[in-house]
């Protein structure tokens, strides 16, 4: 049975907030009006259409006494027997607390790790994948540091992609990403076995953490380029350094100015993230989420290609379809990690 006090809560909220809107509400707090009312909406649509559901029923079994009307109520019945257990799954979801950082844009950072060469080459695999994605979704994707090998493997990738709902698609991506291939270095054919990391981060804004000056340390340097005219010949590169956690950012555009406003967003971005863990630690101390635990040391995935399959080891997800996989295609990945983890917050919620 569903809280009936706290959907009563939700619904006189909701009731208030539309009036406050309709009425002209401070313009000072027009916008967080607005958006709670947004996010409250559906909620509240999902509770009408469940206690509508459950008020049919209470008047089609007062229809069973009327023996003109029995067949007809027991139809009823039937139907709305069918229709509750999916109405009340749906508005358990809908009641289900929001991630505030899943609608953020987020910040995509991929290293290689072990296997050399082929680590690189498949880190650089996996950031046009992501690319791709964010294509087909019509995010806009911003490089912010991009270091590559002689062989077009990728040292490092950070970059920062923007859209509608952007972190809620990808945060269950941080990881390590395992390959199984033949590189293209190996001229015997044998399949080897390397890896890459990959990390998401919601971005985070200066109203969410204050970073006192005192905290960093800032360098400029020259930026490293591919050769030739590609050469950066002035100090524009910019290094931060958060001194009390140690944690280094840099950018290498060519303006120095918008490389310290870069570094600083993945500077934020991962001071919040930080801050994201030791709360969820704190709230979940005795357990490990099944989904997205964000150990950064977890091997989340294998890209098997001689085979053509992809494996989620969370979930125990098998799909044989690596190639549209790594074009791009990635909601038959994602998906089943969203309604995993909802599920499994549901059973924490009923629990």
């Amino acid at each position: 049975m569903l809280p009936k006090d706290t959907l009563d809560q939700i619904t006189r909220r909701f009731e208030y907030l539309e009036a406050q809107l309709a009425a002209g509400a401070d313009p000072s707090r027009l916008a967080d009006l607005g958006r709670e009312y947004q996010e409250l909406k559906p909620v509240t649509a999902a509770i009408a259409e469940w206690r509508h559901a459950r008020a049919q029923r209470v008047e089609a079994e007062a229809m069973l006494a009327d023996p003109e009307m029995r067949a007809l109520a027991q139809d009823e019945l039937w139907a709305l027997d069918q229709r509750l257990p999916a109405l009340e799954a749906e508005l358990k979801r809908a009641l289900l607390p929001k991630d505030i950082a899943d609608e953020r844009p987020a910040i995509l950072e991929i290293r290689p790790g072990t296997g050399g060469d082929e680590a690189a080459l498949f880190a650089a695999d996996l950031l046009r994948m992501y690319q791709r994605y964010a294509d087909t979704r019509g995010w806009r994707c911003e490089m912010i540091a991009f270091a590559e090998t002689e062989l077009g493997g990728l040292r490092e990738a950070v970059m920062r992609v923007v859209g509608d709902g952007v972190f809620a698609r990808l945060k269950f991506e941080s990881g390590v990403h395992r390959v199984q291939r033949v590189p293209v270095t190996e001229s015997g054919g044998r399949i080897h076995t390397s890896a890459a990391t990959v990390a998401v981060l919601p971005e985070a804004s200066e109203v969410d953490l204050d970073i006192p000056d005192s905290d960093l340390r800032i360098d400029t340097m020259r930026a490293s380029g591919a050769g030739g005219q590609h050469v950066n010949t002035t100090d524009s590169a910019v290094r931060i350094t958060h001194l009390p956690t140690g944690i280094i950012v840099t950018s290498s555009e060519k303006s120095q100015h918008r490389n310290r406003a870069l570094a600083m967003e993945v500077l934020r971005a991962r001071l919040f993230d930080l801050e994201r863990r030791r709360q969820d630690d704190a709230r979940a101390a005795d357990r490990k989420a099944q989904v997205g635990s964000g150990d950064r040391s977890e091997r989340i995935r294998t890209y098997n290609f001689p085979q053509g399959r992809l494996t989620d080891h969370r979930i125990n997800l098998t799909l044989y379809a690596l190639a549209q996989i790594v074009a791009g295609d990635l909601d038959p990945v994602i998906e089943p990690l969203i309604a995993q983890d909802q599920a499994d917050r549901l059973a924490e919620l009923e629990q």
